[in-house]
């Protein structure tokens, strides 16, 4: 393992690199063709009585939250309706799925949104929830890569590959321009709902635009709602929302905070979650532990989907099912619930 030489993914957690060999150069995401992500489903029961709509979403260059309140606008529902179980790339071609509550599938001729399309799959006496699927298949394009030796740079890699790879939450999950929701997440979490309003409108990053860094600046230096009004820019539609509850609401940093999406709130905490979960991976790397041995305690997932906590007793089985390719180590995200594991994970997540 390398560590990682870039402060930012240090500061994320993301401590280590499975292979120290030379990258290949080249480009990633010229279009958003070179990237293709493709959700793949849990299964679901299909009723023809169900009250929620499964549908595909298809969409090229689209944030899901945006194309959410397109999509609900042009249904003329609320997008609160309106549930999935991944969150994909902005700048790529993504398919995945939605639940739509109590919507007839003909209602979704409705929907004319450039570079978006909906596909009536099913019904379901469920909606899809966040986390629930399967995984994801990806399709990168890399363009105008160097080396002469790149097919053994790929070898090279591949054969790292064998030995187990740390499965980190990227930038995506924390933000690649601004890389702060699990910042807001943790004072959510804590109570501290001004520290989470004034670091979600007035933390400033490098890679934003001008006006966008002195906005959120004098936003955090004075705290001055009407000021952030007049000085954000059109698009941040989010911030804009919490500065006009603010000047509505003096003070009011918890209502400003609910002025957001709930999906988006629920996603401010689950970045949280997947910094601790980078940060307890790590760890596990620290202190030597294989991330493909099997230790007691560790979670066991399938590739049906199945689940398992390795014991001593299945400890055996547990190693074959993982060198036949059947299984993998996965590290539990802290959540709410009581801690049942033992052993490394805890180790580590305390650490």
């Amino acid at each position: 393992m390398m560590p990682t030489p870039y402060p930012l993914e240090e500061e994320l957690g993301m401590r280590y690199y499975a292979s120290d060999t030379p990258g290949i150069g080249g480009r990633l995401r010229s279009k958003p063709d070179d990237f293709i992500v493709e959700e793949i489903p849990l299964p679901f029961s299909d009723t023809d009585d169900g009250p929620y709509l499964i549908c595909r979403l298809s969409k090229t260059n689209w944030e899901l939250q945006r194309a959410v309140k397109e999509i609900a606008k042009r249904l003329g529902i609320s997008h609160r309706r309106i549930a999935w179980a991944g969150t994909k790339d902005k700048n790529a071609v993504t398919t995945q799925f939605i639940s739509i509550y109590d919507l007839a599938p003909e209602a979704v001729g409705q929907v004319h949104l450039k570079d978006i399309s909906l596909e009536v799959v099913g019904r379901s006496q469920h909606p899809l929830t966040l986390g629930g699927l399967v995984g994801n298949r990806f399709d990168i394009t890399i363009r105008d890569c160097i080396p002469e030796d790149l097919a053994a740079r790929v070898q090279a890699v591949t054969e790292v590959a064998a030995a187990g790879i740390p499965n980190y939450y990227g930038l995506q999950r924390f933000g690649v321009v601004r890389p702060v929701t699990h910042i807001v997440g943790e004072k959510i979490l804590n109570g501290d709902y001004e520290a989470a309003a004034v670091t979600y409108i007035g933390r400033a990053y490098p890679l934003e635009t001008e006006e966008a860094q002195g906005a959120r600046t004098h936003f955090a230096e004075t705290r001055d709602a009407r000021a952030a009004l007049a000085e954000l820019p059109v698009q941040m539609t989010y911030e804009r929302a919490m500065a006009n509850h603010l000047v509505v609401n003096p003070g009011d940093y918890a209502g400003a905070l609910r002025a957001l999406p709930p999906k988006l709130l629920s996603l401010l905490v689950s970045a949280f979650q997947s910094y601790l979960f980078n940060c307890a991976l790590s760890c596990r790397i620290d202190e030597g532990m294989s991330l493909t041995e099997p230790e007691v305690g560790d979670r066991l997932l399938f590739q049906d989907g199945r689940e398992d906590i390795v014991t001593t007793r299945n400890m055996r089985a547990a190693q074959l099912q993982i060198r036949r390719g059947r299984c993998r180590i996965a590290i539990f995200i802290p959540g709410s619930g009581p801690v049942v594991p033992h052993g490394g994970w805890t180790r580590s997540c305390r650490n």
